[in-house]
């Protein structure tokens, strides 16, 4: 029992929480926005879980997409459905459990957030498939890992006015940027096997692309959040998105020689960047 514990939780990269805050902190940072500050322990409960809950159900989903393609990967050969130490149908159950808890979270929210939450299931499911006909599927990525921002604004106020999709476009740049590093990793396999990715898309403009990528991030969250942050507190939010430029310089230098090591280094230390983000923005909120 314990042994097969351990292989769901090697399903879901439990080991592994880089993966699901790059979810959580712009989702919170959202929350923060939306709310105007702190927006209550029921809220932050839910987003915070139901984000690791559905990042789990992705990884599940995922995995079993790419069981054929992840046996020529050396960095995926020995994940538990490609191994074949995990059944599909097994992995399918764990994901489908998964995601109905993180359901049952969302049904304690109201009816808008509800309804969202299928389209956000719908992103989740498409994306493993996309890898097949996009040539940049970290686009559609982007979009299933930015869903948390709208669904905090209709959590919060009942809809989802334009600072949100305005918020995800953002987001979906910061996206582009850490899953292009991801991908210049396995270039080479995914080259061999046929894999569409924006690392093989973007060619010998992989670097000066991702670098552009962070820039419109946090321009486009800069030029969105600095009007509604108290001017009390606005510099604190300034101060966190320049940190966060700090290491957009620190995440270019790991990645211009295009090693596998230096790319996923600055794809694993992504999430210190979001938090530096969320940092400014909740911070700066307080002081309203």
């Amino acid at each position: 029992m314990l042994d097969r514990l351990n292989l769901y939780l090697d399903l879901i990269r439990w080991n592994r929480p880089a993966g699901w805050l790059l979810l959580l902190w712009p989702t919170l940072a959202a929350l923060w926005v939306a709310s105007g500050g702190f927006p209550g322990w029921h809220l932050l409960a839910v987003f915070t879980l139901g984000t690791i809950l559905m990042r789990s159900a992705g990884c599940c989903i995922n995995d079993v997409a790419d069981r054929e393609f992840d046996k020529h990967v050396k960095r995926t050969a020995q994940r538990p459905i490609t191994s074949g130490k995990v059944g599909v149908k097994e992995a399918l159950a764990v994901g489908a459990v998964l995601a109905l808890a993180a359901f049952g979270l969302v049904l304690t929210t109201n009816a808008v957030t509800i309804a969202w939450s299928f389209a956000a299931l719908a992103v989740t499911l498409a994306y493993p498939y996309a890898k097949r006909f996009v040539s940049m599927p970290q686009a559609v990525l982007g979009v299933a890992f930015s869903f948390g921002i709208p669904m905090a604004f209709a959590a919060t106020q009942g809809e989802i006015p334009p600072l949100a999709w305005g918020m995800l476009l953002g987001n979906l740049f910061w996206v582009l940027a850490y899953d292009t590093e991801y991908a210049m990793v396995d270039r080479d396999d995914d080259l061999k096997i046929g894999m569409k990715t924006s690392a093989i898309t973007l060619g010998r403009w992989d670097v000066a692309a991702i670098t552009a990528f962070y820039v419109i991030y946090l321009a486009v969250w800069a030029a969105l959040l600095a009007p509604l942050m108290p001017s009390a507190g606005r510099w604190l939010m300034w101060a966190g998105l320049a940190v966060a430029l700090g290491q957009v310089v620190w995440h270019v230098w790991l990645i211009k020689d295009r090693s596998r090591e230096g790319c996923f280094k600055a794809f694993r230390l992504n999430h210190w960047l979001g938090f530096s983000v969320f940092v400014g923005v909740a911070v700066s909120s307080a002081l309203a």
